[in-house]
């Protein structure tokens, strides 16, 4: 089978279902696994596919997605051009268990995605205890902008122990004021800034912020990175996520 992924997530999906060797095309985007996605055809960044460089690869399926706002003109793309593709919008974990198993379907995998899920359920349903900390992540710094409610890190959130001060916010993502922050208290932030690799991140950009001086994740410098990889993507490595935002809660209960 002859395989296109348009996003990160579809291609750590593809690959962890060990189907690697069926991807004939990745978008920009896709850094993951290098060994594989270093040999293969670039079709564009994720919300400017070139649909034509698509085509031309001849896919047997195309794995796009509805995630990102924009998204859904490449969708609308892919149908013009008669590509066999699928499209999933995860916004909870249960979701992106649900995509797992659909893809894995599509491939004729969906013993391996049965497999791959059940890998994945017994990370992230091994819960901590609550403790009451709650922690802001950040999808970018200027606006800042982080998960509401229709998002799979309110979960994962939980599943660390902490609380998403956004997690009755019925969106996936939304950009905050200063204000907005300020009655939200964090005890704590997370970057995990799209787009930006985790070296780049300064926590610095947080506690600089001169209407945020008065909260006690400034004072008490409570900013953490975590790889946007391990956040943002709806896929395998999510279990990674929640193992940083569990190591971090652990760390600011023991400050308690």
């Amino acid at each position: 089978m002859r395989v296109v992924a348009l996003t990160c997530s579809n291609t750590e999906i593809v690959c962890a279902l060990g189907a690697a060797d069926w991807l004939v095309g990745v978008d920009n985007h896709s850094d993951y696994p290098s060994e594989v996605v270093s040999r293969l055809p670039r079709v564009g960044p994720d919300l400017d596919i070139d649909v034509d460089a698509v085509a031309a690869l001849e896919p047997d399926l195309v794995l796009a997605s509805l995630t990102v706002p924009g998204h859904e003109r490449i969708v609308e793309r892919l149908a013009r051009a008669k590509l066999p593709f699928l499209a999933p919008e995860p916004r909870t974990l249960s979701d992106v268990y649900d995509d797992i198993h659909t893809i894995g379907n599509a491939l004729g995998l969906s013993e391996r995605a049965d497999a791959l899920v059940a890998d994945m359920r017994g990370e992230l349903e091994r819960r901590a205890p609550p403790r009451g900390l709650r922690i802001l992540v950040e999808w970018w710094p200027k606006p800042v902008i982080a998960p509401g409610r229709d998002s799979w890190v309110t979960a994962l959130l939980t599943i660390a122990g902490a609380e998403n001060p956004l997690a009755e916010r019925p969106v996936k993502s939304t950009p905050l004021t200063d204000d907005e922050v300020l009655a939200l208290r964090p005890d704590a932030a997370v970057i995990a800034w799209c787009g930006v690799r985790p070296e780049k991140y300064r926590a610095d950009v947080v506690l600089r912020r001169p209407a945020w001086q008065s909260l006690e994740l400034v004072r008490k410098r409570r900013v953490y990175p975590v790889p946007e990889a391990f956040l943002g993507r709806p896929g395998p490595r999510l279990v990674e996520g929640a193992r940083a935002l569990r190591a971090i809660v652990e760390e600011l209960a023991r400050e308690k």
